[in-house]
């Protein structure tokens, strides 16, 4: 597998999804997410849960206001940290939800059952829709990145809910070190401020594109762009917001996170397969979804199979040979099943959205051969060396 890996979301010009954060290697040539992997085994978990418990009592309220905020959109994650918060920890959640680009069945499905079936009061948001497919647009032409727009609201939603609902309390799932980002992340769960804002909105780009050139070009304001935007960082400090990640406190394990969400929420799994990998319960929500993981694989030469390959190897839940065999079956299977629906959405041509994919690769990552796009060194293909 290669080395590539999108840029951080706190970078708003690529706001890569929290999932699939920035790579860091050691010299040893060992990712932050496998180390971090081999130090969850080392971790006093009931000491965490110690210091969890001291900080739900420091924000624990009996006046039957919310004492905490969850976002998502009622995957497995979300609902898994919600009941545990409300259920088991006997907090007052308050869930909010930046809602999918476009809800797939089985997604607007679970959402619901999270909601209903699982007991929580629930705050969505839904950005103006001409304002999102445009900038959906912009990102895949500007940065081949269809999620961007999605992953901007999904990170900066929760804080401006708890500013504005005096929630003093956020908290998030994994921490991105799962994912690959650098270990030294998971120090501690509370996330710095600076994540979730800015002091300079003239440093912000949108879908590759300045606020200024979105006014200019595209007649968009500052309101219509609001959403998308972090919060001013006075507005986070006055209101004492803060953001923790409940996998510091918690062993996060995906497939855990699935079976407690589907005994607990209701959650379901796909019938079927999702496109460009072997797994069926991760990021079911977006008819968009199977776009993103392409583009990463036309980028990075990482498809979706990749991606729950690797964790499912970290967690001992297939052998690196079965990984690698998933990866040669899967990897970069084109998302056909919601293609057409996602570009008439966003008004684009088919057609130019395949230029742009070729236009994206990397001639390090990619070659022709026998006039087919290859990746110049697979995982399956490098093992054999």
């Amino acid at each position: 597998m290669s080395n590539q890996r999108p840029s951080s979301s706190v970078e708003f010009q690529h706001g890569s999804d929290h999932k699939h954060a920035t790579l860091d290697i050691d010299e040893s040539g060992q990712c932050s997410a496998c180390r971090f992997a081999l130090e969850k085994e080392r971790i006093d978990w009931e000491d965490r849960e110690e210091e969890l418990l001291r900080l739900l009592e420091r924000h624990r309220r009996t006046d039957g206001a919310y004492d905490c905020i969850v976002p998502g959109s009622g995957g497995k994650d979300s609902a898994y940290a919600a009941h545990l918060l409300k259920y088991k920890y006997g907090m007052h959640p308050l869930t909010v939800t930046w809602p999918p680009i476009l809800y797939t069945e089985i997604g607007l499905r679970n959402f619901r059952s999270w909601i209903e079936v699982g007991g929580f009061d629930n705050l969505t948001f839904k950005p103006n829709g001409r304002v999102h497919a445009l900038l959906t647009r912009l990102s895949i032409e500007n940065l081949l990145h269809p999620f961007q727009t999605f992953i901007l609201g999904q990170k900066n939603l929760a804080p401006k809910m708890a500013v504005q609902q005096h929630v003093p309390l956020v908290f998030y799932g994994e921490n991105e070190a799962e994912y690959g980002n650098p270990i030294a992340d998971t120090s501690r769960s509370l996330r710095d401020r600076s994540y979730f804002t800015t002091r300079n909105l003239s440093s912000i780009k949108l879908a590759g594109v300045s606020i200024a050139e979105l006014s200019e070009t595209h007649g968009l304001t500052v309101q219509d762009l609001q959403p998308y935007l972090p919060l001013d960082y006075r507005q986070l400090e006055e209101a004492n917001i803060e953001v923790h990640y409940l996998g510091y406190y918690v062993k996060w394990t995906p497939q855990e996170s699935y079976y407690y969400a589907a005994e607990h929420t209701g959650f379901q799994a796909n019938p079927e397969r999702s496109e460009g990998t072997y797994s069926k319960y991760n990021s079911l929500d977006d008819r968009i979804d199977g776009l993103h993981y392409y583009t990463t694989y036309i980028k990075f030469g990482l498809g979706r199979a990749s991606y729950d390959a690797a964790q499912e190897i970290r967690n001992r839940h297939l052998t690196r040979e079965e990984g690698v065999a998933l990866v040669r079956r899967f990897d970069g299977e084109f998302p056909k099943k919601y293609f057409n629906e996602v570009m008439d959405y966003i008004e684009m041509d088919p057609d130019y959205f395949l230029e742009l994919c070729d236009r994206f690769r990397s001639p390090h990552l990619w070659e022709r051969r026998e006039g087919e796009w290859a990746l110049r060194r697979p995982v399956y293909e490098a093992d054999r060396d």
